[in-house]
């Protein structure tokens, strides 16, 4: 502890160097679980999910504690390689004290630069190259995080809600067809909602929906 404290106590120019480092590490800790949803496939896949539950109108089930998970270890899962490309590349030889901690973030952008810029639309990332007039880039590995991050953050939302369009529109049909039913018998009172709920269930339950679902958003990355 007291080392600790004579860190930013002390004026060697070296020790105030590595306690601005170490305030900058804690900062991006705190901010590592923003970035992190950011930069993987998490947005889409609780976006979808959500649409999902929202299709079927079974209010709070999944709960989003089962929701959120398991978008969690989806995202764990198409990451993995990521993951293991940023961990042999930058974090084992940072460990190892074989490279700077610069160089440790240049080794980490690399993976995390190519899966984004795949699943980024050219006109989603032009649009922030545009406002930063920024020169083109010949590559991947040219294009600035701050720039490639937020691009890649609305594709992602742009592609999340195509899919729950393409989930709503079976569901929306047996809303309409048990409401076109009710009207016909002069059940006007009766909510729609609650008659169409099981028969929507069991939709899901006969086409086996979230396998369907889950093996759509595993193939879209």
């Amino acid at each position: 502890m007291n080392e600790f404290i004579e860190i930013f106590s002390s004026s060697d120019p070296t020790n105030i160097s590595t306690s601005v480092r170490l305030i900058l590490l804690l900062t991006i800790f705190s901010l590592a679980p923003g970035i992190l949803i950011l930069m993987t496939s998490f947005t889409r896949i609780v976006i979808v999910l959500s649409f999902v539950r929202t299709s079927l109108a079974t209010q709070q089930m999944p709960p989003n504690q089962v929701l959120i998970g398991l978008a969690l270890f989806l995202s764990f899962f198409i990451m993995a390689p990521t993951f293991q490309e940023v961990y042999d590349d930058a974090l084992e030889p940072l460990f190892a004290e074989e490279i700077t901690l610069d160089e440790a973030y240049e080794s980490a952008s690399v993976p995390m630069k190519e899966f984004m810029a795949q699943h980024t639309r050219q006109k989603d990332l032009a649009l922030f190259l545009n406002y930063t007039e920024a020169e083109p880039p010949e590559t991947v590995q040219d294009i600035p995080l701050t720039t490639l991050i937020p691009a890649f953050a609305i594709s992602e939302l742009k592609t999340a809600f195509q899919m729950g369009f393409m989930i709503f529109i079976p569901f929306l049909v047996i809303d309409m067809a048990v409401a076109s039913i009710l009207m016909s018998m002069g059940m006007m009172m009766l909510p729609p909602v609650m008659i169409s709920l099981p028969f929507k269930i069991l939709l899901f339950v006969l086409v086996d929906g979230w396998y369907l679902v889950t093996h759509s958003l595993l193939t879209g990355f």
